[in-house]
């Protein structure tokens, strides 16, 4: 049994994992009492044999993290750093360590469900961007603000564009909340359906696209070209991983 640990800019993700199934999961947000939180998801639940994490937080909030699993369970965290190579999947960072460990794995996932060729979205905080070919070679990718960090900008850094309200996704608005929110949300999908149409020939034709992250389904709607939802990506990449490099795994 392993407790998988995603360690995502806006809140941790993890789940206990047993044989192929999730057998508990959860989340917290890192502007809650993170440790009160999971010191009460934990209290009760089998224990673990090993924990693994993927981390794109700073190496106080890691620790922060470790403690509570020493805590909790005896046990010490074995962090994914990102690789130049595993699972099928070959990065393409000159510097493979620069390259996201939750942009690494949600290839990992993609790839160990499908592996066809594909753009993978993620859509959070950040709004990453990846292609990787049927035979498990990433092609490079692009990052930009997420929708909502946008938004945030927009209004952080404008002295008249204020809102009084949450805005609608409209194609064209009348009023500055549905404006800016509209205006954010449309500026992802196109930037996503953009790189796309470009990768389309790298990669042979029309690649598969995979949305993740939080805001994915809010997303979705607003594509015109097909797309799927990759729930839980970084977690699925990381069990993929973490049976790979089980005592038992064959190497990869």
């Amino acid at each position: 049994m392993k407790l998988l640990l995603d360690l995502g800019n806006t809140r941790l993700k993890w789940a206990l994992r047993e044989g192929a199934a999730w057998a508990a999961q959860g989340a917290v947000g890192w502007n809650e009492d993170v440790v009160l939180a999971l010191h009460d998801a934990w209290r009760g639940m089998a224990t673990p044999n090993r924990v693994f994490g993927a981390s794109v937080v700073d190496g106080g909030r890691e620790s922060q993290i470790a403690a509570v699993i020493s805590a909790c369970f005896a046990l010490d965290i074995e962090w994914l750093r990102t690789p130049a190579e595993a699972c099928g999947v070959r990065n393409a960072y000159p510097e493979p360590s620069r390259l996201g460990v939750d942009r690494f794995l949600a290839m990992v996932a993609v790839h160990a469900d499908s592996p066809l060729p594909c753009v993978l979205a993620g859509v959070g905080t950040a709004l990453t961007l990846d292609a990787l070919t049927a035979d498990g070679q990433h092609l490079g990718g692009l990052i930009a603000p997420g929708p909502q960090l946008m938004q945030q900008s927009l209004l952080g850094a404008t002295s008249r564009v204020r809102v009084e309200r949450p805005g609608r996704i409209l194609e064209a608005a009348d009023n500055t909340p549905d404006a800016v929110a509209s205006g954010c949300w449309q500026a992802a999908a196109a930037l996503i359906e953009r790189f796309v149409a470009h990768m389309s020939g790298p990669l042979g034709g029309s690649p598969m696209l995979v949305l993740g992250g939080g805001d994915a389904e809010v997303l979705l709607p607003l594509l015109s070209h097909p797309a799927r939802l990759s729930p839980d990506g970084v977690l699925r990449g990381l069990a993929v991983w973490s049976d790979a490099h089980s005592p038992l795994a064959p190497a990869f």
